[in-house]
């Protein structure tokens, strides 16, 4: 027979020996006698310790948000040329790097318009619908106006960025990206 170390040994808290004590009491004994409160001390400490964390991280975002807009306007990057995309067509480019996929559509004869490709509710990709005016989004059943890029239904809130284009003889070219609106 093994002996048990005392320092193992719990007792439940009404007394009961163990082949008494229901089910979930034998798979977590806890000495009552022997656990340990937090102090309102370390509790203090613990809450000072991580709002400074989320105080920081607030912070980070800040910097990072003020160092991309002095990074200078995105470069002009050519797209496709306007009679190889037919009305309803569509193109998926990366624009300004090759971390952001945007959507160009030609919506009718003479407007095209281009958006980020990801919903601004959880980043799924965006299904252009030209016949009924929307970019859906399948995993929410979200939609966005396909001329503005506002959100129509679904969970999505916030508007789609949308690229700035120019047309440059046949050529359309992605010259920026507007600001988002809430």
């Amino acid at each position: 027979m093994r002996i048990k170390d005392p320092e193992e040994l719990t007792i439940p808290p009404d007394g009961k020996p163990d082949r008494e004590q229901p089910r979930w009491r034998r798979d977590f004994p806890i000495d009552w006698q022997r656990d340990d409160f937090v102090t309102r001390r370390d509790f203090t400490g613990f809450m000072v310790l991580t709002s400074l964390a989320f105080s920081v991280g607030q912070i980070w975002i800040l910097i990072q948000n003020f160092l991309l807009k002095k990074v200078g306007k995105p470069p002009i990057m050519s797209i496709v040329d306007k009679d190889k995309l037919n009305v309803g067509g569509i193109i998926i480019f990366k624009y300004p790097n090759e971390y952001s996929p945007r959507i160009l559509v030609r919506v009718d004869e003479n407007f095209f318009v281009a958006y980020d490709q990801q919903c601004t509710h959880l980043t799924c990709p965006l299904i252009p619908l030209v016949e009924t005016g929307r970019l859906h989004c399948p995993c929410h059943e979200g939609s966005f106006d396909i001329r503005t890029g506002e959100p129509l239904a679904g969970p999505p809130r916030r508007t789609l960025q949308r690229v700035k284009l120019e047309m440059r003889g046949n050529t359309i070219f992605a010259v920026g990206l507007e600001e988002t609106r809430l």
